[in-house]
């Protein structure tokens, strides 16, 4: 998580990026990944704080409105990778795992067809969220972002 991007890049800035993580069962699963070693979520400076819940956000909420899916869950567990990332899974009652977490026991087989249906909308997707997160967070001036690091 550190080196690599983790699955398909959707955007990136010097704070943090956005990955789809195409997951065999769950293939409409987003991490919001910070770009700099930090375990937990409080360690960082509140703006910055403040920046990767806004990008958790605009991601939940595009997924919401692209695919319509029956609950997002957001997760920022980090037991296995102590690299803070949060993760934005869309859930619909016919996946795999529902109602339980993505990481439970299987509870019925995979709907092939729902699942390839759903893998053919997420490059719009994708495309979608690059453009709202480039306009959301394009680059401050450089005084401004020296300003935001130290806070």
């Amino acid at each position: 998580m550190c080196a690599q991007p983790g699955g398909v890049l959707v955007w990136q800035s010097a704070w943090m990026r956005v990955i789809r993580a195409d997951e065999a069962l769950h293939p409409a699963t987003w991490r919001v990944v910070w770009n700099s070693h930090v375990g937990e979520f409080g360690d960082l400076p509140r703006l910055q704080r403040l920046a990767c819940m806004d990008a958790v956000t605009l991601v939940e909420h595009e997924v919401r409105q692209a695919l319509q899916p029956r609950k997002i869950n957001l997760a920022a567990l980090g037991n296995l990778v102590p690299h803070l990332h949060w993760h934005v899974i869309a859930r619909w009652e016919w996946d795999a795992h529902w109602p339980q977490a993505v990481w439970a026991a299987q509870q019925r087989a995979a709907d092939q067809a729902a699942l390839g249906e759903l893998r053919e909308r997420l490059p719009a997707v994708d495309s979608r969220l690059r453009d709202l997160l480039q306009q959301r967070f394009a680059a401050p001036a450089q005084a401004d972002a020296d300003q935001i690091t130290r806070e």
